[in-house]
């Protein structure tokens, strides 16, 4: 029966999450509001909100290696999605496609970040202000830094992706109230997922952390998947990218707020060390983008692909070995 409430959660998390993609898009173009605010912070909000609200959940419910290997796991899924589409579509060579300078700053503070979390979690001892660790004030400050960094190229990328028919078919109104109701439903299917899997957890036999970093996980980066799709869809290859850099990016500022409001201590000295054997493989796939964006063109689609078939190929052996 839990596996069943599980799937059926995942489920809703993951079609409750394309459709909040895509009136939050609809938003964007006809929102007041300018199109880079609306899509940055509403289109990221949408789909990272399954992460968010099933971290949230597992630290109601006292489970923090949940919380942490959901955010952790998701980084990993989102680059995956990349490597996997660039082989699928290898023909295309999506990242000679695109300025990999537009690019750099997050994946560069992506991968700050992740060597951020895994200092937090190998140093004994922590450094705590008002129950917050102290790693999380330092990923703030360097988000906000490179938010400014970013701040030049916003313009070129207000254009949304149409994922799902016309923006004509609805009002303003009526796709914001939809909006809102759709968030209510992910942050209901997304506590339910969290529930669930930490119980899943419980009755299989299995590590808290697997489940948080695998089997969550890759329910809520599904809609990551889907952006990437339209993305490519539209010939949109700096899109496709930059959905999957920036979404990791944002996955760690929602680590930022999991452990504001855990109130037993910092929370990445409360999740388990296995977590950093997840966090490593996130710097290595990261260390492959960067390769990959800044490598000389290949003009053998089969060549271009390795490296991204390597991603994929560790990412197996990795799960194996955790699993």
């Amino acid at each position: 029966m839990i596996y069943a409430i599980f799937l059926l959660a995942a489920a809703v998390v993951v079609i409750a999450a394309i459709k909040l993609n895509t009136f939050g898009d609809i938003i964007s173009r006809k929102s007041v509001l300018s199109g880079a605010a609306v899509g940055t912070f509403l289109i990221a909000g949408a789909t990272s909100l399954p992460e968010l609200t099933t971290s949230l959940t597992a630290v109601y419910i006292d489970n923090p290696d949940i919380a942490v290997g959901n955010m952790i796991g998701s980084n990993v899924f989102n680059l995956l999605i990349l490597a996997v589409v660039d082989i699928i579509y290898r023909r295309r060579k999506l990242f000679q496609r695109v300025d990999y300078r537009e690019h750099m700053p997050a994946v560069v503070s992506g991968l700050v970040f992740m060597f951020i979390v895994i200092a937090a979690l190998i140093i004994p001892g922590s450094i705590e202000w008002f129950g917050i660790g102290i790693e999380m004030f330092l990923m703030a400050g360097l988000y906000i830094f490179m938010t400014k960094s970013l701040s030049n190229n916003t313009a070129e990328n207000e254009a949304a992706v149409d994922i799902e028919g016309p923006a004509e078919s609805y009002s303003l109104r009526q796709s914001v109230v939809r909006f809102f109701l759709l968030a209510v439903v992910v942050f209901v299917a997304g506590s339910i997922l969290s529930i669930s899997g930490d119980q899943l957890a419980q009755v299989s036999g299995m590590d808290s952390s697997f489940v948080g970093s695998f089997l969550i996980a890759a329910s809520t980066s599904l809609p990551e998947l889907v952006t990437v799709l339209a993305a490519f869809k539209a010939s949109n290859y700096g899109m496709a990218i930059g959905a999957i850099l920036g979404s990791n990016v944002f996955n760690m500022q929602l680590l930022v707020v999991t452990d504001i409001l855990y109130r037993e201590g910092a929370i990445l000295k409360a999740a388990g060390i296995s977590h950093v054997f997840m966090a490593l493989l996130v710097v290595f796939m990261t260390l492959m983008v960067i390769y990959l964006l800044r490598r000389p063109a290949i003009s053998n689609s089969m060549r271009y692909a390795a490296p991204s078939l390597v991603i994929s190929v560790v990412y197996l052996i990795a799960s194996y070995i955790m699993f």
